[in-house]
């Protein structure tokens, strides 16, 4: 029997569209000039990229819950849909989202998914809005639990709930809270550095609803400096189109430019910034003239003339990929 479970996305919606009214007053009345606050087309366009990945999560979800739920009746195990079993999965589900989230950040591939979210440079709660539209790579990281005997149903559920929690921690406007929350929960302090590009917040706090996952695999970081947001390469485009599929068009380009296979599948399952290592012989010496003597017949003792010295001995290194981190 499938689980009645409530559509939390749905029933929030009235809140998600009150808390934004109310952040964008509030940087109207109080304004902070080293805050991201606002733009009229980075708004317009995160909330384009959240209208548009509800049309295109509903495509996706036909096959997957079709392999959900063949994973589901092979499976002998199944857990039943109590108060306090439904506690353990919104836990086992936040433990599968890191991993998720973390992956989708480390392969390139994966990420070419999730930079849509980092895009912006500006950290309002319509960035948590802009999602992207192509999340038919997050499905295989939560067949564990479906396997456990978890109803894809309730799954969803708790999927839900996760992305419900994570739109109040998309803001500015929150500062840190009392320590014990900020120990245990991912908080908008958190989530400021998760956002952030400068070297020392890449790739960090991945967390969802708990922050303890990071403390437990070595990925967080505290909030210290002003976070800058957007990427290490900034797109410059409001385009919806473009902003969804950027990355993967990168992909393409440094999988065309390629010289040999295994750089191939670096470009495509590497990290976002990975670089081949330097064919040996990629390094040419410049050859140097020898030194000429000047002598004039019965004149002084030869002049040496030296040659010049060469301006370089290594050859010109190829220009960077155009991906994003």
């Amino acid at each position: 029997m499938e689980p009645n479970l409530p559509d939390v996305v749905l029933w929030s919606i009235p809140a998600f569209v009150l808390l934004t009214v109310i952040e964008m007053v509030s940087y109207r009345f109080h304004p902070d000039e080293d805050a991201a606050g606002y733009d009229t087309k980075d708004a317009a366009t995160s909330l384009t990229m959240g209208l548009g990945s509800l049309g295109f999560d509903l495509l996706w979800k036909i096959p997957i819950l079709a392999v959900y739920m063949g994973v589901y009746e092979l499976t002998p195990l199944r857990v039943p849909v109590l108060w306090w079993t439904v506690l353990l999965m919104l836990l086992a589900q936040d433990f599968f989202y890191y991993w998720s989230h973390r992956g989708h950040h480390v392969i390139r591939i994966l990420w070419a998914c999730h930079v849509v979210h980092h895009s912006s440079r500006k950290f309002n709660l319509t960035t948590a809005l802009r999602q992207p539209w192509t999340s038919a790579t997050v499905w295989p990281f939560y067949l564990p639990l479906i396997a456990c005997g978890v109803h894809p149903a309730a799954l969803a559920f708790c999927q839900s709930a996760n992305l419900v929690y994570q739109f109040w921690v998309h803001t500015e406007r929150v500062g840190k809270l009392p320590r014990p929350f900020e120990y245990v929960l991912n908080t908008p302090s958190h989530h400021r550095v998760h956002h952030a590009s400068q070297g020392g917040y890449l790739d960090r706090n991945y967390g969802g609803i708990l922050i303890v996952w990071d403390r437990m695999f070595g990925s967080f970081a505290a909030e210290t400096e002003r976070p800058v947001y957007g990427l290490t390469k900034n797109i410059a485009t409001h385009n919806p189109l473009r902003v969804a599929t950027h990355e993967y068009a990168a992909i393409a380009r440094d999988v065309r430019a390629a010289g040999s296979w295994s750089e191939r599948a670096g470009r495509v399952f590497r990290g976002p910034g990975w670089q081949p290592v330097p064919r040996p012989g990629a390094e040419a010496a410049v050859p140097v003239p020898a030194p000429v003597s000047v002598q004039a017949a019965g004149g002084p003792a030869p002049v040496r003339a030296e040659a010049p010295a060469p301006a370089s001995v290594t050859a010109a290194a190829p220009a960077a990929p155009e991906h994003t981190r």
